[in-house]
């Protein structure tokens, strides 16, 4: 088949939808304002950068590269990547597959209310903030909580599991997957809708059981959408919900808890060394985008989907 010719983009072309373009213009401004322009200040993780001097100048101390070496060479750099790395896994192994499930399960049943109360209950703990969800989490695993008294039934000890470092990457995945899963299936559940619904009655008549409908066509028809998912996954695996960790660790969990996002906060928030941990973000950054590359590569070749 041919390939279809692209429009050129022409005055009358950018006449003919100027309402689209209004349309974006709004949020087209807003990227540039809250994501491009803040970019300029990566400029600080090559300079010795104070606040309230310049950019650029006579003033200015170039530091290079060696914000970057000190982080990669510090003590707690093999630390910082393995607990984003194990965390990430987590999240991305339950966090990403939940949603599909869920999408599937949802898609066989059958009664229109019963259906729509699961799904509104299973939405609503993405929109609760952060802070809340925490402090739910922290009372439940607390000593006397509800969770920490069910665990006893099977053994347990009656205790703070905050303070228990073992505990703490099941607790951060849980509560991630529990707040998340619901709002990410969404566009699973919209894709499925899509798909035409005479393929699962040929199915049926061929004698397919739901297994094999969902297996054959089901997870193939919504195969884009989740190579693209999987793609932006697998860019954000060293970008951890900083924010949850900082509500649910420790000092006595630093070491299955602490990662780079983390990190960065206590150094360049609470310490000021602002230079430092734009290295340490640009270094992470810089890694993101070349897995979120190289992803986006074999997605293209083994699906024909991918961001480009």
């Amino acid at each position: 088949m041919a390939k279809k010719k692209k429009r050129p983009t022409t005055p009358a072309v950018i006449r003919e939808n100027i309402q689209l373009y209004l349309l974006m213009l709004p949020v087209f401004i807003l990227i540039v304002i809250f994501c491009y322009g803040p970019m300029f200040g990566l400029v600080i993780a090559f300079q010795d950068y104070m606040p309230g001097s310049p950019f650029f100048g006579e003033s200015v101390d170039w530091m290079g590269l060696r914000h970057f070496q000190r982080f990669i060479q510090g003590k707690y750099f093999g630390r910082l990547i393995t607990n984003t790395l194990v965390l990430s896994g987590l999240n991305l192994l339950f966090g990403f597959t939940a949603p599909i499930l869920f999408a599937l399960l949802i898609d066989q049943v059958k009664r229109v209310r019963f259906k729509k109360l699961v799904q509104t209950a299973s939405y609503m703990p993405y929109f609760i903030s952060t802070v809340v969800v925490a402090g739910m989490v922290l009372s439940f695993i607390d000593k006397g909580g509800m969770v920490t008294r069910f665990l006893t039934l099977f053994g347990l000890p009656d205790q703070n599991w905050r303070e228990q470092a073992s505990a703490f990457p099941a607790i951060y995945t849980v509560t991630n997957v529990w707040k998340g899963f619901g709002f990410g299936s969404i566009l699973y559940i919209s894709a499925i809708t899509s798909i035409d619904q005479s393929q699962y009655e040929s199915a049926r008549i061929d004698g397919a059981n739901r297994g094999q409908q969902c297996w054959y066509i089901t997870l193939p028809g919504i195969k884009n959408i989740i190579a693209i998912n999987l793609i932006m996954a697998i860019g954000g695996i060293l970008g951890t919900n900083s924010d949850l960790i900082l509500l649910l660790y420790t000092p006595a969990t630093y070491d299955v808890a602490d990662v780079i996002g983390t990190y960065t906060y206590r150094l360049g928030i609470q310490g000021g060394q602002y230079s430092y941990t734009a290295a340490a973000g640009l270094f992470m950054s810089a890694i993101g985008f070349t897995l979120t590359y190289i992803a986006n590569k074999v997605s293209n070749r083994m699906t024909g989907y991918g961001l480009w």
